[in-house]
Parts: structure tokens; C-alpha cells; sequence
């Protein structure tokens, strides 16, 4: 009998491949004879290493197959006004389609190919799985809410003629299923209509709708009422809404490879869980920012004192700063912490305070007992940790659609409290709004958030249980791919 397979097709940086890749794994234990293959385009940045969590993945499933596709150019003659990173992904990832093709011709010589899943960042696939009369889905990483801000920019698009950066810094954004927004809440890949950024993403939310499904990794009773308003076609008010499957939280399994986070299988258990065992239960605040979160060495010295002032114990992964604007760049380098942090800051912390170098194994530390807070920079990835380990959270936006997360985070989801930026460029925190956000989480202003977020780790659980709803839609997901 013909093995039957599924192709994943991921952007190449890390935080798009792990729930990728997780999906994968998802899927085969519902359906263990199912081939699955992941394909993997170059990187047009740097974006993290992937090498050592795809041999940690490839060694212990072997149902899992990773096909590095070809590099891709752009033309000599390109050119770009845009100044995102991103826009030169996209527009590789849009040359990609023949070895795509290739690669899906490949497969089908030894596989009955069921579906192609595509990142959101990949849409020009979607042709490619036409023509090979291949059911194409969409697989959105972010949350529910991010969803129909995404599925309502064509609209968006259609009814204005302003580009979002334009508007008046107070015009008050309304999507279905979503608080209000600010413009500055908005990726800023999209905020700006003339760029060539703007221009592909707009398409992909375009070719969305011609997908056979939106497979969307968010827990249901996180996002009840935005779920049941991209069901009911409220974000596509002209047309048809691709069936929705909420097959989350999923989450990483471990820490193997992944990029800004732990050790892999195998290793010593890492010293900063050793400390964590020696603190009472609940009283640690943990502060991690992402494969991709960098502070300037100034925000790192305020960030220390406002720690240092607010008397709570902390566990602090510390990243190299790097040089120029933004947060989002990947620096290899070991920090220097005697240079960084405040002169002395190490010695007067010291017993309360644990200060890491450039990663520790979050998701273990999340489940920790003594871990009572988690000051994130609203990756969705991490916010689902969180919600699984039943950690409240202090929002910190640093880049991509962070900060239209921490919106949906306080307001929508009820499961943190913001960190306020001062206005201006650089967007930055002072130490006396760390203070007063650590001490508001870990004190009463944070009771009614830890009691929810140990409903919604109930609630995590029980989705992922058998007839739970993470289950139920896996099984609808893998029932409209007629796999025997």
C-alpha cells in the first residue's frame, strides 16, 4: 500500500520551524503511519540556528523527514526601498515555488501527499499545491485575534486609502473579535501601504481565503468569543472563510535545540533549575525576550535596577547587546556581565537574583514551582508556554506582532500586565516602570491574573486530552485528508 505523507513548508527561522515541527509531531500521534516531511528554504538573514534542533528532532523521530531546499537569488537588477528584513525573505521565499514543485514532485514518487501546510510567510506555494492538485492549508502560529487582524487587511485595504503609519497616533483601529488598536499597535510590516513588505503580505491574507483550511495553534477557552467570529465569517464579510481548526496550545515538548532557550537532550541539568529548586514556591519573576530579543546595554542597566528595586527574586536571561536601531538582530557573542549590569548589581542580588547568559530551558523553567511570573516579549510561542505552566505574565514587546499581542494579552486574554514604553523612537523602559510591574504582578494587583491563568492551565490540559477540543479538531484536520 502507498504511504501516505503530509509536506509542512515553514519559514526558515526558529520560531516558525518549532510549531511546524510540532504540528508534525502532533499529527503522528494521531495517525502514526503517516509520513511527514518538512521542507526548509534558506535563510535570507540570520535568524537563529536551526541545525542543532533539526538533528535533535530528526534522532527521535524518524517519521520525520527535513528537506533543505536549493538556495534561492534575487534577480541582479532587484532593488528595495523597504527597510525590513523581512521583505527579502518573503521575496525569496516567493522565488521558491520551483523546488517546491521539485520537492513535491519528489515526494509523490514514493507518497500518496494528502496535504502541503504552508507558513503564512510562504503563500505563493498555494499556486504550486493547485497545480499538482494538492489541498493546500495555511498554518497560523500566532494568536486567534492576530488571525483576523490578518484576514481583515484585504478589507482593510479595500476602505482606505491612508497607510496605518499615517493616521493620527490616536485613530482607533477596530477588527472582529479583537480590542481596539492603535496604529503603533500594528506589525510594522504592514504599516506602511507603499512598501513592498505591505504588498506581499496583503496577498498572502488574499490567498488565504482560497486555502483549503487555516489551521490556527491557540487553546479555544483563551480565545472563545475571536473563534467563534472568524467561524462565523465576520473577519470576510464578502466571501467564504477557509474551515478553522484550533488544534492548540501546542507547544515545544522540550528544549532540544531550540534556539535562546535550553540545553538539549541528554545535557546536565542547567544550573539555573538547580537554583530554582533552593526558592520558595511561587516567588520568582522570569525574564526572557526570545530566539531574537536584544537589549542596548542602557536598557539592560535600567532593567537590572528596577529589578534590584523591587526586592523580588528574579532568574534573568541577558543577551550581548548589539549596535543600531531595534531590538530584533541575533548577537553570538557572550555577554560581558560585569560590564553590562550596574557596578555591584551581581553581589547585592546575589541569592535572590540568577543572572543567565544568552539562554536558559524556558519551558522547564515555566513549569517550575518557584516560577510565579514571566516577563515575555509576547511571542506567541512563549505566551503559550506561559498559559500551559499556569504563569501570569508582564507584556514587553520588542518586534514583529508583539505589540499588537500585549493588546490582546492584557485586554482580550486577561493573562498579563503591560510594560508601558516611553514615547518616542526608541521605545524604551525605565527602571521605575520595571519595578512597579514586577511588584503589581508578584503582589495583589496580579492576584486576579495568577487565578486565571491557573484555570486556563486546566484548560490547556483538557483541550489536548482525549474528546478535548485540541484533539476533536485534529481529528476533523486529518479526517478532510481521506488518510486511510
Amino acid at each position: 500500500m502507498e504511504e501516505q505523507a503530509v509536506v509542512l513548508y515553514s519559514a526558515p527561522a526558529i520560531g516558525h520551524l518549532t510549531p511546524m515541527v510540532e504540528l508534525g509531531m502532533l499529527l503522528l500521534t494521531r495517525q502514526p503511519s503517516l509520513s511527514i516531511h518538512v521542507l526548509l528554504p534558506n535563510q535570507a538573514y540570520e535568524g537563529g540556528s536551526i541545525s542543532s534542533y533539526i538533528a535533535a528532532v530528526s534522532a527521535t523521530h524518524p517519521s520525520i523527514t527535513f528537506h533543505r531546499l536549493p538556495p534561492t537569488s534575487l534577480p541582479p537588477d532587484y532593488s528595495t526601498t523597504s527597510p525590513h528584513l523581512e521583505t527579502l525573505a518573503l521575496e525569496l521565499l516567493r522565488l521558491n515555488n520551483p523546488n517546491v514543485h521539485r520537492a513535491l514532485v519528489s515526494i509523490s514518487e514514493t507518497h500518496r501527499v494528502r496535504a502541503l501546510v504552508i507558513d503564512f510567510f510562504c503563500t505563493n506555494a498555494l499556486s504550486v499545491a493547485r497545480d499538482l492538485g494538492i489541498p493546500c492549508y495555511y498554518f497560523f502560529s500566532s494568536s486567534g485575534a492576530g488571525l483576523t487582524v490578518f484576514l481583515s487587511l484585504p478589507v482593510l485595504h479595500r476602505t482606505t486609502t491612508k497607510s496605518l503609519k499615517d493616521l493620527d497616533t490616536d485613530t482607533v483601529l477596530r477588527f472582529p473579535g479583537a480590542p481596539r488598536l492603535l496604529p503603533s499597535d500594528i506589525p510594522e510590516l504592514v504599516q506602511d501601504r507603499n512598501d513592498r513588505a505591505y504588498e506581499l503580505l496583503l496577498e498572502s491574507a488574499t490567498n488565504m481565503l482560497m486555502a483549503s483550511g487555516i489551521i490556527l495553534n491557540t487553546l479555544e477557552k483563551l480565545e472563545e468569543e475571536t473563534v467563534k467570529v472568524i467561524r462565523d465569517g465576520k473577519c470576510v464579510p464578502d466571501g467564504p472563510t477557509p474551515p478553522l481548526y484550533c488544534i492548540g496550545p501546542l507547544v515545544s515538548s522540550g528544549d532540544g535545540g531550540k534556539a535562546g532557550s535550553g540545553g538539549g537532550p541528554g545535557n546536565d541539568k542547567p544550573e539555573c533549575l538547580t537554583w530554582l529548586d533552593s526558592q520558595p514556591r511561587g516567588s520568582v519573576v522570569f525574564l526572557s525576550f526570545g530566539s531574537l530579543g536584544v537589549f542596548s546595554a542602557e536598557q539592560l542597566k535600567e532593567i537590572a535596577t528596577g529589578l534590584e528595586r523591587s526586592g523580588h527574586r528574579f532568574l534573568w536571561v541577558v543577551r550581548s547587546p548589539v549596535t543600531g536601531k531595534g531590538h530584533k538582530a541575533v548577537s553570538t557573542a557572550e555577554p560581558d556581565l560585569g560590564a553590562l549590569l550596574p557596578e555591584g548589581f551581581l553581589e547585592r542580588t546575589a541569592g535572590r537574583g540568577f543572572v543567565v547568559k544568552s539562554w536558559a530551558p524556558q519551558v522547564a523553567v515555566l513549569h517550575h514551582g518557584a516560577t510565579g511570573g514571566f516577563v515575555t516579549h509576547c511571542g506567541w510561542n512563549s505566551v503559550l508556554e506561559a498559559v500551559c505552566a499556569g504563569v501570569p505574565m508582564i507584556a514587553w514587546p520588542l518586534y514583529a506582532e508583539q505589540r499588537q499581542n500585549r493588546v490582546f494579552m492584557v485586554e482580550a486574554m486577561r493573562v498579563a500586565l503591560p510594560m508601558e514604553e516611553a514615547v518616542g523612537e526608541e521605545r524604551s523602559v525605565s527602571a521605575a516602570e520595571v519595578e512597579q510591574r514586577v511588584r503589581g504582578l508578584m503582589g495583589p494587583e496580579g492576584e486576579a491574573i495568577r487565578e486565571r491563568m491557573q484555570h486556563l492551565k486546566q484548560e490547556a490540559q483538557a483541550a489536548l486530552n482525549p474528546g478535548g477540543s485540541a484533539q476533536v479538531a485534529l481529528a476533523e484536520l486529518v479526517q478532510s485528508w481521506n488518510i486511510a
